[in-house]
């Protein structure tokens, strides 16, 4: 074919078809340029200008399985949200160890191929006598599944970590000024005055249905989602691989005849399975079952309607789950919490007109400078008054004339002026050792948001989707 365009490419029809052959390659390259280089990209993490692949991000979840136990390994492959989690744990370890590199690189720091050959000269597990030995150096590497480029990064990027954030653990030596203004803000006091108009002390009568149901349309009772579920359990030791094996098989049986069209029930009596059937429970209520842990609810009410779970690994057995209904949530008839409302109708009326005194009293005292009846007390952060009060008498300054409310009361508070604390040398001391001990980690808190804002992390969610998460 290409021959014969050659000979001929001055002819009309060879130049036809080498139109069309040129069109195809020039179209096959345009949609790998778009199309391909989106499928080809494995990058799952962006940090910065950095990349994190999803090459790193099976190596590193494979390190850390490799550390865990059977029973915790099964744990997170049999729960979907424990799988998210982790998964979510691992991006943010490498994300956060990659902005770390970066801040390394930036700073200029580099770690020479001499000193971790002297970091791995001194690892004890490495030396046999008191002196490195390539033997030991060689099994531990096998043994831990390690090759010497990887030991090597590993330990380049903890001491890069080091070198990064090392000053971000050493003591602070807070100043006297700060310990001094510390030390007022905690201890000084204030004058207030204060009146308190109870909500028990305004009498109302009786409610009507229509000033109820007037309350309820404005405060309705939602009553949560209920789902009735029944299930098949095959027991086993978990313990045993026999057990497991054979518990197993049962319960594939099961699972066999309900794909075969079975019910459950009958499915369940056919291969001597336990058949339960429970009562409707809500997500945060109990289900009054030893089998349906946080997690198998958690599984339920995930599923739809009328719908089979998968076969479930359980703590003492295998089981298979069916949504027999699913009641969403709704608002309770009126009716049913008739008799509820009538003290919540009442105390929100004795609540109202105890409002009304008391912005009538705060009118007062702003307009005409009279507070009649107040009391005067000496408060300090903790004592003195509710915590309401003292929330406002200490954020507020002096002068602040206001509302407060409490549980049954409303308190018309007026912050008359503070009151400098005398100095306890030994109570300054205390505070300034606390200060000292916490300043490190507000310091590295502080560094952290540095770190995200020079160097934001951006996840790939089609890659994480297409690769991680399916």
């Amino acid at each position: 074919m290409l021959e014969y365009l050659r000979n001929a490419s001055e002819r009309p029809l060879a130049k036809f078809l080498i139109a069309i052959l040129a069109f195809s390659f020039i179209g096959w390259g345009v949609a790998e340029w778009i199309f391909g280089g989106a499928t080809s990209d494995t990058t799952l993490v962006r940090v910065g200008s950095s990349k994190i692949s999803v090459n790193q991000f099976n190596n590193q979840k494979s390190q850390i399985l490799a550390g865990m136990s059977r029973d915790q390994q099964r744990s997170i492959y049999t729960d979907a949200n424990a799988m998210r989690s982790f998964n979510n744990y691992i991006m943010g370890e490498l994300a956060t160890q990659q902005m770390i590199a970066n801040r390394a690189d930036d700073l200029g720091f580099v770690v020479s191929d001499h000193r971790i050959a002297n970091e791995i000269r001194n690892v004890p597990a490495f030396q046999k006598d008191g002196k490195f030995s390539s033997e030991q150096y060689d099994a531990a590497l096998a043994a831990n599944g390690l090759t010497e480029d990887r030991l090597a990064n590993v330990l380049r990027a903890d001491i890069s970590r080091s070198m990064t954030l090392g000053a971000m653990s050493e003591p602070v030596r807070v100043p006297d000024f700060a310990v001094l203004a510390a030390y007022n803000a905690r201890h000084a006091t204030r004058e207030i005055e204060y009146r308190v108009v109870n909500f028990n002390d305004f009498n109302v009568e009786k409610p009507t249905d229509d000033a109820l149901q007037t309350y309820y349309a404005q405060h309705p009772k939602t009553l949560p989602e209920t789902r009735r579920v029944s299930y098949a359990f095959v027991a086993a030791d978990m313990s045993k691989p026999d057990s497991v094996d054979q518990g197993m098989a049962r319960i594939t049986a099961v699972e066999d005849e309900i794909i075969g069209g079975e019910s459950l029930e009958n499915a369940a009596k056919k291969h001597n399975a336990k058949f339960v059937q429970l009562k409707d429970f809500a997500r945060n209520g109990a289900a009054n079952d030893a089998n349906i842990t946080p997690q198998i609810v958690a599984k339920i009410f995930n599923m739809d309607d009328a719908t089979d779970s998968e076969i479930i690994e359980a703590r003492k057995g295998f089981m298979i789950i069916h949504i027999d209904k699913i009641t969403p949530a709704h608002s309770a008839e009126f009716a049913s919490v008739k008799s509820e409302l009538v003290p919540q109708w009442t105390r929100a009326e004795k609540r109202k007109q105890a409002y009304q005194a008391a912005n009538e009293i705060l009118v007062d005292l702003n307009q005409n400078k009279k507070f009649d009846d107040a009391k005067s007390k000496v408060v300090s952060r903790t004592d003195g008054a509710p915590i309401a009060v003292l929330s406002d008498a200490f954020n507020n300054p002096v002068g602040t004339n206001k509302i407060v409310e409490t549980p049954d009361a409303f308190y018309v508070l007026s912050v008359k002026s503070i009151k400098s604390p005398t100095v306890d040398d030994k109570k300054k001391s205390d505070l300034r050792r606390e200060m000292e001990q916490t300043m490190p980690s507000l310091i590295q808190a502080d560094y952290n948001k540095f770190l995200h804002r020079k160097y934001p992390v951006k996840v790939n969610d089609k890659v994480y989707e297409r690769f991680i998460a399916k």
